[in-house]
């Protein structure tokens, strides 16, 4: 059929051939003219075909006009025998499949609007058809969900050319679906096992689609909340949601990741992804692995390991070990040091570690905190003062009578073992010189050892996060202070014989 040029000509054309082939099967050859638009390279034609397959399949869908069970080829079944009704609906179902399939690639069309058009059109042929299975269910109630075409849905996301952080923003909202969740978890494993087997190099943008998927999937806390469901049909119980939501993650942590991406999975790790697995201990190798890589990585593992061990009895000896070592001058200054002082009261918490131990990180702290900045001495003191306080044998390090000189501390900063490090037989001579600190605040908090140490312990959750521009503005605010000019105030003008003077005049 003629149609004339342009996106307006292309739109009535479109509307015709959608009336003509709903009206009469005679004029079914017209679904090739509309999904010819759908190859057009103009954006509004292209946008214009997509809405009007989106009508032209729905309806079909609706009708039962498409051949259900076992596609069979398109040949065979045009030179058979069958009646002209079967070979009409087998002949329109593959035109189905090749209109899902030009959606699929339209996932990567340059222009977001026909991606998100395309999105949300393969979005409604998924709801259609778990309402009007093209499958015949093996059984009375079998639920059915259109799993291939589903796959294509999920192929287009995972691009490993193109970045799809904004599309997947969109298929969001559809994760909101319990049943779209939990066939989302289970072909994602299915892909990213595919990905990685075809491709030995994969590339950052494929990790990074496939990590923005994944992230976005969220289980509910309690079964009777699966009740939100995107096609009218049974679904599968809570504990096969977290079997499919282990199995993807699963899939993806075992490949080698990029550095980025390691992070970025750490610091969910602990409230988005344990919690919800079948089996959390099944992480303990990649979070160990992650804590032994040390820096950063180190740091950001603490978060799921403290789950671990104080959740499901994870035995990990060298523990304490490997976290005194991840004290250096850096530890002030990384983007997750709040994150990192948080864990580390955490863990140093219990009053059944031995002295040593406390000692040895108490003393470490110390001795970083003589080139700290002043924001984060404001944190680090009172952290040293709480473990002090929680461990009495440990105080013997600022009531020590004479402590050593400095060229004969016998505490050892090189000694990677804390038992080894003898920090129990020094003092806590650090925190002497920082009472002389340029800061007023660093001064005050440092001159809190020589008090009587209380047993409430100070709450450092506040400092934390306290910033050097915080600790400025916060100086601004106190406003301009009196400055003394003299040890002795004057009394008078010309000083207390002048004060005098002019009583005696005043008298006379």
């Amino acid at each position: 059929m003629e149609r004339e040029p342009g996106p307006e000509g292309a739109r009535r054309a479109l509307g015709r051939w959608l009336e003509a082939v709903l009206a009469s099967r005679g004029q079914a050859n017209a679904v090739f003219d509309i999904l010819a638009v759908l190859q057009s390279e103009d954006q509004e034609e292209i946008q214009e075909a997509v809405r009007t397959c989106s009508r032209l399949f729905g309806a079909l869908l609706e009708r039962g006009e498409l051949f259900v069970g076992q596609l069979p080829s398109e040949e065979m079944v045009m030179a058979g025998s069958r009646g002209a009704m079967r070979k009409y609906q087998v002949w329109m179902r593959h035109r189905y499949h090749s209109c899902c399939n030009r959606l699929g690639e339209l996932l990567a069309h340059p222009s977001f609007q026909v991606k998100e058009q395309a999105l949300s059109t393969l979005m409604k042929f998924v709801q259609l058809e778990g309402t009007h299975p093209l499958e015949k269910p093996k059984w009375e109630g079998n639920y059915l969900f259109p799993r291939k075409l589903f796959k294509v849905v999920l192929g287009g996301l995972l691009s490993p050319e193109e970045d799809h952080s904004l599309l997947l923003s969109q298929f969001r909202e559809y994760l909101e679906y319990d049943d779209i969740r939990y066939h989302t978890m289970q072909a994602a494993a299915g892909a990213l096992a595919r990905v990685a087997d075809r491709h030995p190099e994969v590339s950052l943008t494929f990790w990074n689609n496939a990590f923005t998927l994944l992230s976005a999937v969220s289980l509910p806390r309690q079964e009777r909340n699966l009740s939100n469901f995107y096609a009218p049909r049974s679904l599968a119980p809570l504990q096969e949601h977290r079997k499919a939501f282990q199995a993807m993650w699963l899939s993806f942590l075992k490949h080698k990741l990029p550095l980025s991406l390691y992070k970025k999975v750490l610091v969910i790790v602990h409230d988005a992804i344990l919690p919800h697995l079948a089996q959390p201990t099944l992480l303990i190798d990649f979070l160990s692995s992650a804590y032994d890589l040390g820096g950063a990585i180190s740091l950001l593992a603490l978060n799921g390991l403290f789950v671990l061990i104080h959740k499901h009895n994870l035995e990990y000896p060298d523990f304490y070990r490997k976290l005194y070592g991840l004290l250096d001058p850096s530890v002030f200054h990384v983007k997750y040091r709040a994150r990192f002082f948080h864990l580390a009261d955490l863990f140093l918490s219990s009053s059944h570690l031995p002295a040593y131990l406390v000692a040895a990180f108490a003393k470490r702290l110390a001795r970083l905190a003589l080139t700290a900045p002043p924001e984060a001495l404001l944190m680090v003191l009172p952290f040293i003062c709480n473990l002090l306080r929680r461990h009495p044998a440990c105080r013997v390090l600022v009531h020590r009578p004479q402590g050593p000189e400095l060229d004969a501390d016998p505490y050892d900063p090189a000694e990677e073992d804390p038992a080894k490090s003898r920090a129990l037989e020094s003092c806590l001579w650090e925190l002497q010189a920082l009472q002389r600190h340029y800061h007023p605040e660093v001064s005050k908090a440092a001159s809190v050892i020589n008090q009587v140490l209380s047993v409430p312990e100070v709450s450092i959750a506040p400092l934390l996060e306290l910033t050097a521009y915080e600790l400025f503005e916060q100086d601004l605010k106190k406003g301009p202070r009196p400055v003394p000019l003299e040890f002795i105030p004057a009394q008078g003008l010309l000083g207390r014989r002048d004060d005098l003077c002019a009583q005696h005049f005043t008298l006379s």
